[in-house]
């Protein structure tokens, strides 16, 4: 809700930002979803445009976007517009000048509750930026299943999907939570639709949608904790040849994406282990980097990063995190050849097992 206490969904906010485009001098309506456009979930429909130049979008609600989550929401978007046929537009409470225009880089329209907007097609130009909501949102409450917890279930089952039958024994294990938080996860997901239940059988529902909105929850809370420490090497460009026991560390994010796909030039080296093995800081002369949001600006540093989870599928990749960890750190870095890179993941190693229909 907001601080005025405005009750929060998907239709307030869209409603909100339809109300601040018309005071751009725009005709902006939430509409029904056209009769030909698939089902799917859609946060709504909005047209907008000026005279003759109109538009119909395939709106996407995302509250209190951050950089680390933008990627996953427009991975989201993305998917909703490739699905619906009809171009996606992102709507949040607020979107800072900075995200709005690597929004308008990547061509993604978008409209806030603020009067923040972007949207380009025939006949029609808007782009406002530098304005700000005069009531502060305030964090909606979330589930157990999209707490640190959850996450962690929903992670182990992304990997292992077959796991959603197992015993909650064995889901506590391999995400690596106490036992006593699966079943309240377990119904928080089953209520978000993600897993399916008849009589004492589970499945997961398993599609793009899930795994995007893991990505985004991920970003903006599980990630953030993981971080444990800057590194700086001269070794840097010969990281692959990097002599690591994949029982202490395992690759993630960029180096684990080129590995995967041989497309993207790491510019930060992601390490999963609990702690730095001693031999490659001995051999790669590495040197802990005090400041580590400036080093991550800099790039070209490695970074050092707490296992989440309890175990991991025996026969994942080797030397390596699983590809929709790959896949949800690129998209939380938020740099356009890192959202590239993750599409790539996806089409290659995800698409299968969680397809975007």
């Amino acid at each position: 809700m907001y601080a005025n206490h405005e009750p929060f969904n998907e239709t307030g906010l869209i409603e909100r930002a339809a109300t601040a485009l018309t005071q751009l001098g725009l005709d902006a309506h939430i509409i029904q979803p056209p009769a030909d456009t698939p089902r799917l979930r859609l946060d709504g429909c909005l047209r907008v445009g000026k005279g003759d130049a109109q538009m119909t979008y395939a709106v996407e609600v995302k509250r209190m976007l951050t950089p680390a989550t933008l990627g996953a929401a427009t991975a989201q978007m993305r998917h909703a517009a490739e699905v619906t046929g009809l171009p996606g537009l992102l709507v949040t409470d607020c979107f800072s000048t900075p995200m709005a225009e690597k929004l308008r880089g990547q061509k993604q329209p978008f409209a806030d509750a603020a009067g923040n907007a972007y949207l380009e097609s025939p006949g029609l130009l808007v782009y406002v930026t530098g304005r700000k909501l005069k009531d502060k949102p305030v964090a909606a409450t979330v589930g157990k299943a999209f707490a640190n917890a959850g996450l962690k279930v929903q992670f182990a089952l992304i990997c292992n999907p077959a796991l959603a039958e197992a015993p909650q024994r064995a889901i506590a294990a391999a995400a690596g939570v106490a036992l006593g938080a699966i079943p309240a996860v377990l119904a928080d997901l089953q209520q978000a639709g993600h897993l399916l239940v008849q009589g004492k059988q589970r499945r997961l529902n398993a599609t793009k949608h899930f795994l995007d909105a893991w990505a985004l929850d991920y970003a903006r809370r599980l990630r953030p904790k993981t971080l444990q420490a800057i590194y700086a090497t001269p070794s840097f460009d010969t990281w692959e040849h990097w002599e690591i026991d994949p029982a202490k560390a395992l690759w993630g994010s960029e180096p684990a994406a080129r590995l995967l796909v041989q497309h993207l030039r790491p510019g930060v080296l992601t390490l999963y282990a609990e702690k730095m093995p001693v031999r490659l800081l001995v051999e790669q002369r590495m040197q802990r980097v005090i400041n580590a949001s400036a080093a991550l600006a800099d790039g070209r540093v490695v970074e050092l990063r707490k296992p989440f989870w309890g175990t991991l599928p025996a026969d994942g990749q080797p030397g390596m995190v699983p590809p929709a960890l790959v896949y949800a750190d690129l998209l939380a870095t938020g740099d356009s050849r890192c959202l590239e890179t993750a599409e790539m993941i996806y089409d290659h190693c995800l698409a299968r097992l969680f397809p975007a229909a």
